[in-house]
């Protein structure tokens, strides 16, 4: 489902990136749509401003969320760095992790004012750290605190507040434990919720068997649902192409693709034409790292490493002449604290050159 979104001020943040052509404010009464069918997940390590720039120029489409945020972060922490991000990631989402529901009002105000387009709470994520401050996925068993932390973030901002999920954690009956979730968002009224359709075990599974481990079940998600059609459902988990989206958007409103959307991010050139009828930015994947070039000159000549950005594309070729010397090309960005755009440039020269159309090839990529 989408969201109408209408800002009533003109503001000019002092977190985007500068010196770009598209302006760097909310034009009054500019409406914005917020449209979740896809999504690509918010990410630890992963989904930092430079991925999100990438990405944007794979799927114009897809709402790209941040890497979670801890409230004491963005209250106590470098504010411009945390929250900086290039006007052409739109829609971007922020992700936050927390439990003070005053915290979380004044980081999503803080947000908000930024120019996010949503903010996010994390109930999902089950690594120790996140346990220690009483945040992710441990705020399963705690659904009452969870509504009172989403009505304080509404109350503070105009953009929608969401919420991501598991379908429940530890020995948790996942079907009332969900259900009494989702209630307390509700009642809270939550412009969507975000569901990985899998449990969570807080206690004996590392952060990464918690991604792998659990049993997906996504018909549990699908139940969600139907109970509760009014309510905007997004399902995450387990999401390998474009076409499993496909599926799945026959029951739920969206669809969030993680790791997929990340290791292999030349899935993403089949979200604009086959999940939203519209034509591909790019005709390959590789026309679309050419087109990094100016965002990579003008991040180096501000001090940013290329590894840094360059880290992010090092699966966007698959099965491909040429994949294999552009990944062992670019892993010497990491050693080469000088290089720039020219060794971007040096490193596609190796690949074959391949166009995807949006009919077949595309389809059979997704």
């Amino acid at each position: 489902m989408s969201q109408m979104l209408t800002s009533r001020r003109l503001v000019r943040s002092p977190h985007c990136a500068i010196g770009l052509r598209t302006p760097i404010y909310e034009v009054m009464n500019k409406v914005d749509i917020i449209n979740r069918r896809f999504s690509v997940a918010p990410m630890m390590e992963w989904t930092d401003r430079h991925c999100r720039f990438f990405h944007r120029a794979l799927t114009r489409r897809a709402l790209l969320y941040t890497e979670m945020l801890t409230t004491g972060a963005v209250l106590h922490g470098d504010r411009v760095r945390l929250l900086r991000f290039d006007p052409t990631e739109h829609p971007l989402a922020l992700q936050l992790g927390g439990a003070d529901p005053r915290a979380l009002a004044a980081c999503a105000r803080i947000g908000a004012d930024a120019g996010f387009g949503e903010i996010n709470l994390n109930a999902g994520c089950p690594s120790d750290r996140v346990q220690d401050g009483r945040f992710g996925a441990c705020l399963m068993a705690e659904p009452a605190l969870v509504g009172d932390c989403v009505a304080a973030m509404k109350a503070a901002v105009s953009v929608p507040v969401t919420v991501k999920c598991r379908i429940g954690i530890d020995e948790q009956d996942p079907e009332p434990a969900l259900e009494n979730f989702t209630q307390a968002v509700k009642r809270a009224r939550a412009d969507a919720l975000i569901v990985h359709a899998r449990k969570a075990w807080l206690k004996g599974l590392s952060p990464k068997e918690n991604r792998e481990v659990p049993p997906l079940d996504y018909e549990r998600v699908y139940r969600l649902k139907r109970a509760h059609p009014e309510l905007t459902i997004v399902l995450n988990g387990g999401v390998g192409g474009v076409e499993d989206a496909l599926a799945h958007l026959q029951h739920v409103d969206g669809v969030m693709m993680g790791r997929a959307a990340y290791q292999e991010p030349w899935r993403l050139l089949a979200v604009d034409p086959l999940v939203f009828g519209e034509a591909v930015r790019f005709g390959s994947a590789k026309e679309a790292a050419a087109a990094l070039a100016p965002y990579i000159e003008r991040e180096v000549a501000q001090g940013t490493r290329l590894h840094s950005i360059t880290r992010h594309l090092h699966g966007l070729f698959h099965a491909v002449p040429g994949a294999r010397a552009f990944r062992r090309h670019l892993a010497g960005a990491a050693s080469a604290p000088h290089a720039d755009a020219e060794y971007l440039r040096a490193a596609l020269a190796l690949v074959a050159d391949g166009v995807l159309d949006s009919g077949r090839d595309l389809a059979n990529v997704a």
